[in-house]
């Protein structure tokens, strides 16, 4: 079951990030600032939003009759209106020359603020453990059904930067032939620094001229807006709702962001408001995605329901408590 996550989880969130390996920036082994987290959270999810600004919505995914937190994800709802948000866009250079009958196309990276003011799908880890069971499909998607619940929350556009290429010690190919020449530090480290709030040093030492790919190494250019192995089914999966690449990768690791627009979000426009009876649920009905229609109390879980009239469903006794919902209210359903 997805919720909020609590003060009370910072214990099992410390120790599931912990498995985190380096590449994936809004997660960093560090109490103090996951119980910021944590804390901003809890304050967004309480706060009446007209609009999006700076508030991020973290969710666990739960186990609370065993006291177990298998993963977690989390949303921005605007980025870069306090700290700048920076991605490369890739863009061309031409250089011809009639003279020599020369014509050269050439790729080059512009630093790039575009995505300020998008909201941001973030922090999206499963445990190891957990792997293969479906229950990544459910934290991809949980938070999909809050913003279409909650869209004034949100921004028109919505994005993911998806973890690029690295190996198990930690070293990026493309922040080896590229951000290393800048910065005097290693790739773990700078991620280290970022995923803690020292955001700072980016603006200050980030080149801000275009680079030319093809100056990098073979190794680094082929590293440019591809998935790291583990988060290839992460970008399938929001890929299935719509989401595209556009040619903007991450500084650090070269991993590729892509983007939708909210309301053509496959979850936001194809899910919908039922109510709700409870009883006998069949063993040929249908499965679903279903959040409740709180903000501070959000659960979002799979199950199965029964379709009566339109805009009806029937779901069991079971599923309702675990969403604490009651026979009359309404829940957002999501066919899968």
């Amino acid at each position: 079951m997805i919720r909020p996550a609590e003060t009370a989880d910072l214990k099992r969130i410390e120790g599931l990030v912990a498995q985190v390996r380096a590449g994936l920036t809004s997660l960093t082994v560090d109490r103090a600032t996951l119980r910021e987290k944590i804390a901003r959270s809890s304050t967004s999810f309480a706060k009446e939003a007209r609009e999006p600004a700076s508030e991020e919505y973290f969710f666990v995914l739960a186990d609370d009759d065993r006291g177990e937190i298998a993963g977690m994800c989390a949303l921005q709802a605007a980025v870069g209106l306090q700290d700048a948000s920076y991605s490369y866009r890739i863009g061309t250079v031409v250089h011809a020359s009639k003279q020599l009958n020369v014509h050269r196309v050439h790729p080059a990276l512009y630093l790039s603020n575009d995505y300020t003011g998008c909201t941001e799908l973030t922090s999206l880890f499963l445990g190891p453990a957990h792997r293969g069971k479906g229950l990544g499909t459910l934290l991809s998607k949980s938070r999909l059904l809050f913003i279409a619940e909650f869209p004034h929350r949100f921004a028109e556009k919505v994005i993911a930067e998806i973890r690029g290429i690295s190996d198990d010690r930690g070293r990026s190919p493309f922040w080896d032939g590229l951000g290393r020449h800048f910065f005097s530090m290693d790739f773990p480290t700078a991620d280290h620094l970022v995923g803690t709030g020292h955001k700072s040093f980016i603006a200050e030492l980030m080149p801000k001229h275009p680079i030319y790919v093809v100056f990098l190494s073979n190794e680094a250019q082929e590293a440019i807006g591809k998935p790291h192995p583990n988060s290839r089914r992460a970008m399938e999966l929001l890929e299935d709702e719509g989401f595209h690449y556009e040619n903007y990768v991450d500084i650090f690791d070269g991993g590729p962001t892509v983007e939708c627009r909210r309301d053509e979000i496959r979850a936001v426009h194809s899910s919908e408001r039922c109510l709700i009876e409870i009883g006998p649920v069949e063993a040929e009905a249908t499965r679903c995605l279903l959040a409740n229609t709180r903000v501070q109390d959000f659960r979002c879980c799979v199950a199965h329901i029964v379709r009566r009239d339109p805009g009806e469903v029937v779901m069991s006794e079971e599923t309702a408590h675990l969403m604490r919902i009651r026979a009359g209210d309404q829940v957002r359903v999501l066919e899968l």
